[in-house]
């Protein structure tokens, strides 16, 4: 089985978020399993910087963008014994950041991932592969589907090729104004309420939902979510029609990478059989943010985040003096948009000692929160899935969640009186909800029998990705014996 994975950032060449981190790991596992596996992703500065060994394989590719006739070059490299393929366009994706800046996204991005979306056709026809699974993630390559079906629906090289579209976050959909359209070449009826056309503009995401064979997203419960009006984003009528071709599937996590046991970036490491190095991981985290050594005896909360309001920041901002007074202390690793990243230096400065803010983003740093921390709060309004609370897991870090999507699906609430469970759970998304999940978390913190317990149980849980993996290539099998998904 020959499958493409098409994605707008890929682990390690590109990163943002788990999107990065869930299309290099799905590609490891399936190609483990059998599948013949190649993956292709824009080539940013960051690939350039990043001295990754890559070579030229075509040039002078031409893409048409509406009335202009551009051209890239590709690239080809390799992630273990899996292909790699490169779409090289300085003027587009040679910058800093992937999708924007602080300041907001870059007003090309419409140009940019439907230009990027069109290589990936045409480099598979420059090349002449013919691919059975073509897997497209979130907007930046949901016109893919679209255009396979519209033009292509008789090509030799994929009249038998399917679509799958994953929806990792319903919450950005790819909506450009009525006069990006034409840079997709479409038939113009496809501007319609039947296919891209949402409120007056263009929603790339849309196009996806409707025209892949198969639509996924990375958590049951998401799944349910999102065919609902309070978390569809406009889009749930949408995918309640098309609810007969989606399917919820959570992610797994890469245990080769996130493993207190063997992990190089922590003090100590530690396994569920031994876990005295938790205690000098911690201990390294509080002087790394130089909090009170106090704090070595009290509950440690750490968070690494997106600084964006899906995330939950206005509640934790709101909650922070409350949270301060229990006598715990908070570290974050995140960025995003400037107004949290400024709110948060501010608390940080009110409670020195207490409360340690890194406004970045630091892989190194980011394990050294997992280990040190004793339990990780995401109090996301609405999340996908999350790879976090899965990650804290691991390293004996209770997570402190709302319940929602793949949070809900990943941790069982922990029952005091059985002393069962995996983390803490508030069910009320408000100030008093969050509030009260914390000081459960922190009476169990205080009986200590109970926390090793606790402890223990959530590193033996297995959120490996083999098993999401299977699901995956269960279902491309299943599409292509033309067999219903359901």
């Amino acid at each position: 089985m020959k499958v493409l994975i098409a994605s707008s950032e890929i682990v390690p060449f590109a990163k943002t978020g788990g999107l990065a981190d869930v299309c290099g790991a799905l590609a490891k596992e399936l190609s483990k399993l059998g599948a013949e596996v190649s993956l292709c992703l824009p080539l940013y500065r960051s690939v350039l910087e990043g001295n990754f060994e890559i070579e030229p394989i075509l040039e002078d590719l031409l893409i048409e963008l509406g009335h202009y006739k551009l051209t890239a070059d590709i690239y080809k490299g390799h992630l273990g014994n899996i292909d790699v393929f490169f779409v090289r366009k300085d003027e587009f994706y040679d910058r800093t950041y992937l999708y924007a800046t602080p300041k907001g996204d870059y007003f090309d991005n419409a140009q940019r991932f439907i230009f990027f979306s069109k290589a990936v056709i045409s480099l598979s026809k420059a090349l002449n592969i013919k691919w059975d699974i073509i897997h497209c993630n979130d907007w930046q390559t949901a016109i893919i589907p679209v255009i396979l079906k519209i033009f292509y629906a008789d090509h030799p090289l994929f009249k038998d090729t399917k679509t799958i579209f994953t929806i990792h976050n319903l919450g950005y959909q790819g909506v450009f104004p009525k006069d990006s359209f034409s840079l997709t070449s479409l038939p113009p009826h496809l501007f319609s309420i039947d296919g891209l056309e949402f409120w007056g503009n263009m929603n790339l995401l849309k196009g996806g939902i409707i025209f892949s064979d198969l639509i996924t997203t990375v958590s049951p419960t998401y799944a349910k979510e999102i065919q609902t009006e309070g978390f569809g984003f406009g889009l749930d009528g949408v995918l309640r029609a098309h609810a007969h071709k989606l399917i919820g599937i959570l992610n797994g996590v890469d245990y080769s990478e996130w493993d207190p046991e063997r992990d190089t970036y922590i003090a100590a490491n530690y396994s569920k059989r031994d876990i005295s190095g938790k205690s000098r991981c911690k201990k390294d985290l509080l002087d790394e943010f130089h909090l009170h050594t106090r704090l070595a005896e009290r509950p440690l909360i750490g968070m690494i985040t997106r600084l964006a309001a899906q995330k939950g920041i206005d509640l934790l901002i709101d909650a922070i003096d409350e949270i301060i007074e229990k006598e715990v202390g908070l570290v974050i690793l995140g960025k995003g948009e400037k107004r949290y990243e400024d709110a948060l230096r501010s608390i940080s400065s009110r409670f020195k000692g207490k409360i340690g803010i890194r406004i970045d983003f630091d892989n190194g740093l980011a394990h050294r929160i997992e280990a040190g921390s004793d339990m990780f709060l995401i109090p996301s309004l609405y999340e996908p899935c999350g790879l976090n609370q899965m990650y804290s897991l691991k390293y004996g870090t209770l997570p402190i969640v709302y319940n929602t999507g793949g949070l809900a699906d990943s941790i069982i609430e922990v029952d005091e009186d059985k002393g069962e469970g995996t983390g803490f759970k508030f069910y009320n998304y408000s100030k008093s909800g969050l509030c009260e999940a914390i000081d459960k978390a922190i009476r169990c913190f205080l009986n200590k029998g109970l926390w090793q317990r606790l402890i223990i149980q959530a590193m033996s849980c297995d959120f490996s990705w083999g098993r999401s993996a299977k699901e995956y290539l269960k279902i491309y099998q299943m599409l292509l014996s033309s067999k219903s998904p359901q």
